[in-house]
């Protein structure tokens, strides 16, 4: 359940249109909800703004349709990270208003109340191999409302493409930086930035960059200051961290 939603529920017992009766049912599942194999939280959009997020890697496709099901009952959107393609297509299936990114491998289902974008997140990517953590980092932020723009295949190996961007660099709110091999390519956006830079080491690379590692420990040690950094292909908490620090610019 989210504050609107929640709202209207008060308003309704207010006005005589809905008993007590029926708002406590309504509300007996909050703040949590125990299917067997999964206490889904009801409780979290009211906590944190934001409504639970399904990581779907490990899960069936009938857990995720289940989970599904009760989110979009009782919140206003559903997200979905790391879903499989049969998965995937079981909650469009369900549902038919999903959005389906085979790239990000993320599902998306709008609901009534869906925050509107604002601000800017900027998500960078070092080459077209880190596409699939940079697309989930970008659907992440804009499932949050924030409004966001990308910026691909600037990795430091041709920096004059990343220097064209600079006036739009500027521009945003938080700055995601995805990058595999050495990862170089936060460091330097940081450099060229004064807002925040949420860095995405990925799993890209030859063998000595050890699956990630060698980028995670390359923008760990960043010279550049305002540089904080996620886990290695984790778009989804970077995409999280940068619509936060962008929903909180827009507070008065």
């Amino acid at each position: 359940m989210d504050p609107a939603s929640l709202r209207t529920l008060l308003d309704s017992v207010a006005d005589g249109t809905l008993s007590p009766e029926d708002a406590l049912n309504d509300l007996r599942d909050l703040p949590f909800e125990n299917l067997g194999f999964a206490h889904v939280d009801h409780h979290r959009t009211l906590r944190t703004g934001h409504p639970e997020v399904i990581f779907c890697q490990g899960k069936t496709p009938e857990q995720i349709v289940a989970i599904a099901d009760r989110l979009v009952e009782r919140t206003s959107q559903v997200l979905g990270t790391r879903i499989a393609p049969e998965a995937a297509a079981a909650l469009c299936e369900r549902f038919p208003n999903t959005q389906h990114d085979e790239i990000a491998r993320t599902v998306f289902i709008p609901g009534a109340h869906s925050p509107s974008e604002h601000g800017r997140v900027l998500v960078v990517s070092a080459g077209t191999s880190d596409l699939p953590v940079a697309r989930e980092a970008e659907i992440t932020a804009r499932a949050m409302g924030s409004h966001v723009e990308s910026i691909v295949d600037v990795g430091v190996a041709g920096i004059h493409r990343l220097l064209a961007y600079r006036d739009t660099l500027r521009t945003a709110k938080a700055i995601v930086v995805v990058a595999g091999m050495e990862g170089a390519l936060a460091s330097v956006v940081g450099g060229l930035v004064d807002v925040p830079v949420i860095a995405v080491p990925t799993s890209v690379g030859y063998g000595a960059s050890f699956n990630g590692l060698s980028a995670l420990l390359t923008m760990l040690n960043s010279c550049a200051s305002g540089v904080s950094v996620v886990n290695i292909d984790n778009g989804f908490g970077a995409g999280y961290s940068a619509a936060l620090i962008n929903n909180q610019s827009q507070v008065d």
